[in-house]
């Protein structure tokens, strides 16, 4: 087999995988990444930081955690040891240049348009062009460009390029006295810098997601009832306080296959729809159960936090969260060192930032924007051609087969892009995917029948999803998704043992460890 070289954008989890299941098959990979050190978005949090998901659930197949970690949500500190152990143990670090920003790539081969076929014969058998990878090495300001047969970009849709609210001229940060940062910022300081700077403090954190909840529970600790921290926020989703409703596993609820069987899915057939459809009760019941779990143990009510919508739309999107130490925070809220305030809009004044739905105005000596970032732009950007920036973000969800190839985009796959609930085995089920499709263990479909999957996927999305349709995830679909990963590479799908187990039993990143 040829020795394709082969060129990872990105050494945070995806990268790492990408780079270990090349390797495993003989490829040639090469890793850059601008940061000093392997991890992606662990490597610059908030002091607080830990994982949204069971260390069951967020672990290499073949690598479990260690048993020295006892913590069922492990912390950045354990996160990042737990990568780099990963990296030393398969030998991946060789291939990986630090300290190197990939500024473009640019393909150097003939028009994909006319193309039937993805890469015009479905396959990578052969490389009909060149990717030409320009990287600069921010140690020395020297550029280089790298020739590779194939691109896998990991960049990664939670860092980087910052997403900021746009306010009319004269209504934005320019007219307010103190400083407005983005949580990006926030958690580049080391955790002295980051407490010396909202210390005494009027703190105002827009948005509501992990990082903001995180951020606003450091200030209130910090500063008390004294200084309190305001969170400005449009909606609210369901958090989970831990991960077993009235004393159930959320796996046993929604990482099995029965579960899957309640839910309608993309390309699923008559017998499928109508189980679908016969069950939906059962469905509501499911989602019901755990939100009478939620409101019994935080009084959502009481602060105006309870969701309009159900657990599993929140699920579905990939949109639920897990409050660690619940009552520690209904406790800020109730001293009011957490303050909570709902509006779709507002701007700033000179002392602060104005809410426009009631005309209050809050103080603030401190603003942050925890309100996430631009993963599509950051996926467009780095392609040099603008017809294949368009490919990625001409539509409102990234147009991804197998959400992980653009029909149109010859010898380039994405991972870690789209979301699922447990992020770390599904992005390695991608790579083992990927990896294969380059070794040639299976042919892609037709550009048209690629173009049709994504467009069920779409539509899937737009009814279950709604509003959040744009969102790139499989939500609460991974055992079906990692289904049509395991048809494609000739694995089997059910990973039990009898059929009990494969219909009841949770699936997780140990059941995918062998072919």
């Amino acid at each position: 087999m040829d020795k394709k070289q082969v060129v990872i954008v990105g050494a945070g989890i995806s990268g790492l995988l990408a780079c270990k299941y090349c390797l495993s098959k003989g490829f040639n990979p090469r890793v850059f990444d601008l940061e000093s050190d392997i991890g992606g978005v662990w490597v610059k949090t908030i002091k607080t930081t830990r994982l949204q998901a069971p260390k069951p659930l967020y672990q290499f197949s073949d690598f479990p955690w260690p048993e020295s970690v006892v913590d069922v949500f492990p912390t950045q500190q354990q996160m990042l040891e737990y990568l780099r152990s990963y990296a030393t143990h398969f030998d991946l670090m060789p291939h990986i240049k630090l300290q190197s920003r990939v500024n473009s790539i640019s393909y150097d081969g003939p028009s994909s348009q006319a193309w039937s076929l993805w890469n015009g014969i479905g396959e990578m058998s052969s490389s009909k062009g060149k990717w030409n990878v320009t990287v600069t090495d921010t140690r020395t300001a020297t550029t280089q460009v790298y020739i590779a047969d194939f691109v896998i970009l990991c960049l990664g849709r939670f860092k980087d390029v910052p997403n900021m609210p746009k306010f009319p001229v004269g209504k934005g940060p320019e007219i307010f006295r103190g400083k407005a940062i983005h949580s990006m910022e926030y958690a580049a300081m080391d955790d002295d810098k980051a407490e010396a700077f909202v210390k005494g403090k009027k703190v105002v954190v827009v948005g509501f997601g992990k990082t903001g909840l995180d951020i606003a529970r450091e200030c209130a600790s910090i500063n008390g009832p004294e200084h309190p921290c305001t969170i400005v926020y449009r909606r609210d989703h369901w958090k989970l306080p831990d991960w077993a409703p009235w004393g159930i596993p959320m796996t046993y609820l929604y990482f099995n296959r029965f579960s899957e069987l309640l839910v309608h899915k993309p390309g699923e057939g008559f017998v499928l729809n109508l189980l679908a459809t016969l069950l939906s009760p059962l469905r509501w019941g499911v989602s019901k159960f755990v939100e009478s779990y939620i409101k019994s143990k935080l009084p959502l009510a009481k602060f105006d936090m309870v969701p309009q919508h159900s657990f599993s739309k929140d699920a579905r999107s990939s949109l639920i969260l897990y409050m660690p130490d619940s009552d520690n925070f209904i406790n800020a809220v109730e001293e009011k060192s957490i303050q909570l305030k709902k509006s779709q809009s507002f701007s700033f004044y000179e002392k602060g930032i104005f809410i426009d739905e009631d005309n209050t105005q809050i103080e603030a000596e401190i603003v942050i924007f925890a309100t996430g970032f631009r993963g599509v732009e950051k996926l467009k950007d780095v392609f040099e051609s603008s017809t294949f920036g368009d490919f990625i973000s001409g539509s409102p969800r990234v147009p991804l087969y197998r959400e992980c190839i653009h029909p149109q985009i010859p010898q380039v796959a994405v991972i870690g892009f789209s979301e699922s609930l447990s992020n770390m085995y599904i992005s390695e089920m991608r790579a083992k995917w990927v990896v294969a499709l380059l070794e040639g263990a299976f042919k892609l479909p037709s550009v048209t029948e690629m173009e049709k999957d994504i467009a069920r996927w779409d539509d899937y999305m737009k009814q279950s999803t709604e509003e959040n349709h744009y969102r790139s995830s499989v939500g609460t679909l991974e055992i079906w998704y990692n289904d049509q990963l395991c048809k494609d590479m000739g694995m089997n799908r059910l990973r039990k043992n009898g059929l009990f187990a494969n219909l009841f039993e949770p699936h997780g990143p140990l059941d995918y460890v062998s072919p």
